[in-house]
């Protein structure tokens, strides 16, 4: 009998082992951080002897590092009901909780474990931090005035601070972001210096301003003499993003993208594409669009899980301040207070500048744009697509995006949603948004009249994935995402070029060590 009174399915002892030498292995590919390896073998486990508690709280641990929050909550629930002693199980269903943003009742959990487990120092620290969080929501709760709250940007004095005379970091010339600050930002970051906090401040300000003028969907237009870069995931991997510049160039105006040719011959040669046979003619007759003008756009998901996601952010905004035309951001998932609490960026934030500063990146992250519309033809967002299909590119402009992300709703999906290969929708994996099919992405393609839809969001083992006929491309751009190489040869982190005049142009290029 397990714990809530149903009956066992009798498991042979020789079942019994195998199942065991199953979860062995895959605590072999846990260490390694291969999750969806032992994701699988838990899974193997699990379909041999399905009794066990241990099985599905170890893939819910696995899940959990591939955010796959749903999954992970649904096994650590189920380990708890098959054995209410097993203390991990409530430790993992706390976890799932708190990153579902269900602060309440990943307490309740916390105080179990620490109640089981009083002298078990991390559980008490997650059960206290956790606590504050409550604390926190129900005062801000009590206490809101939403048409009259006062914003952290408004409270900021920078004239109040100084700049020590033994500073020798970058200086921005007349308060303005130029070409010269950018340069000397990014060699500081590399010889891991920090920015003022002065001038830290004055970027956040100049950028939250920017974006408030923005609407929550971007139309972009790329005339035939640009190019247009899209990059996936940062994660705090501030030497992926500089090894993106080097390989594409810094983002510009006039500058051409020197690597450019260079990744597009390592790309033929590697096989890359997929697309129909008269693909390589449009790629060759694409290159002359490359020379002149750099487009970019950085797909959500800038901070959280590295370690340098202060200098990251920094870099980006900076961009965004001296381009602002030619370089754009969306909003990710993990550009919200729930994610960055759980996930690093708050504390580092806090570690790096001060807790004032954590709070302002809040309010800067609620402006985030949530979507681009490159030439009325290619959607780029950071999550995917709806649990409706009436979901028009007018409904999208017209979200009230100042707020944390909803559990639900077309804000929501737009950064949490997943593909799937069979048709038709099912709930998602990662406890929030939707995961959808081909069908939906070709309705909603067609009801927009766009072409294709650009997202990010997932981690790839190549860096990218061209899914539903090839009508939903995902690209990756962090290679070394939690400390991790895809490839024993290559970091597989990608970019899409796509040239103006030839939309279906897109060109995953392979960063090479």
């Amino acid at each position: 009998m397990t714990s809530n009174g149903e009956s066992k399915a009798e498991i042979s002892p020789e079942e019994a082992e195998k199942a065991e030498k199953m979860k062995e292995m895959a605590n072999v590919c846990f260490k390694k951080q291969d999750y969806t390896g032992a994701i699988n073998l838990y899974t193997s486990a699990i379909e041999i002897n399905p009794y066990v508690a241990v099985y599905y709280g170890n893939r819910s641990i696995a899940y959990l590092k591939t955010e796959c929050f749903g999954y992970a909550l649904s096994d650590a629930s189920k380990a708890i009901e098959l054995d209410k002693t097993y203390v991990k199980g409530y430790y993992r269903r706390a976890a799932a909780y708190m990153s579902l943003g269900k602060f309440k009742l990943a307490l309740k959990d916390f105080e179990a474990v620490t109640r089981a487990r009083p002298n078990d120092k991390d559980a008490k620290l997650k059960f206290t931090e956790c606590g504050k969080i409550v604390k926190k929501i129900a005062f801000e709760k009590a206490i809101s005035v939403d048409d009259t709250k006062k914003s952290i940007a408004d409270s900021i004095n920078l004239d109040q601070m100084v700049i020590e005379d033994d500073y020798t970091g970058p200086n921005l010339e007349d308060w303005k972001v130029t070409l010269e600050f950018m340069e000397s930002l990014m060699e500081c970051y590399k010889n891991q210096k920090k920015l003022h906090r002065k001038y830290a401040y004055k970027i956040l300000l100049d950028i939250k301003q920017w974006f408030m003028s923005q609407p929550s969907l971007v139309d972009i237009t790329v005339p035939d003499d640009q190019k247009f870069t899209i990059c996936g995931d940062i994660h705090g991997q501030f030497y992926d993003l500089m090894n993106i510049f080097e390989l594409n160039g810094l983002p510009s105006e006039t500058n051409p993208y020197v690597s450019f040719a260079i990744m597009i011959n390592y790309a033929i040669e590697s096989s890359l594409f997929t697309f129909e046979n008269t693909f390589l003619d449009h790629f060759h007759h694409g290159l002359k669009f490359a020379s002149k003008i750099n487009t970019n756009l950085f797909n959500g998901d800038f901070v959280d899980r590295g370690s340098f996601s202060v200098e990251c952010i920094f870099t980006l905004f900076g961009f965004k301040l001296l381009y602002p035309k030619h370089f754009f951001m969306s909003r990710g998932n993990h550009e919200s207070q729930t994610m960055n609490q759980m996930y690093g960026f708050e504390g580092e934030v806090k570690v790096k500048y001060t807790d004032q500063m954590a709070e302002l990146f809040t309010e800067v992250y609620n402006w985030l744009p949530l979507a681009h519309c490159i030439n009325k033809r290619v959607l780029v967002m950071h999550g995917g697509l709806f649990s409706r299909d009436d979901v028009t590119l007018d409904e999208i402009r017209e979200i009230d995006r100042n707020r944390q992300p909803p559990e639900e709703g077309v804000m929501c999906e737009l950064l949490w949603s997943d593909p799937q290969p069979q048709n038709g929708r099912a709930p998602s994996k990662r406890g929030v948004g939707v995961q959808f099919g081909p069908d939906v992405t070709e309705a909603f393609l067609a009801l927009n009249g766009l072409d294709y839809v650009v997202r990010s969001h997932e981690v790839k083992a190549e860096g990218y994935e061209v899914a539903h006929n090839g009508k939903c491309i995902t690209v990756f751009s962090a290679p070394n995402y939690c400390g991790k190489t895809y490839s024993p040869q290559f970091n597989c982190g990608e970019y899409v070029f796509l040239s103006s005049s030839i939309v279906n142009l897109f060109n995953f290029g392979l960063n090479q060590n």
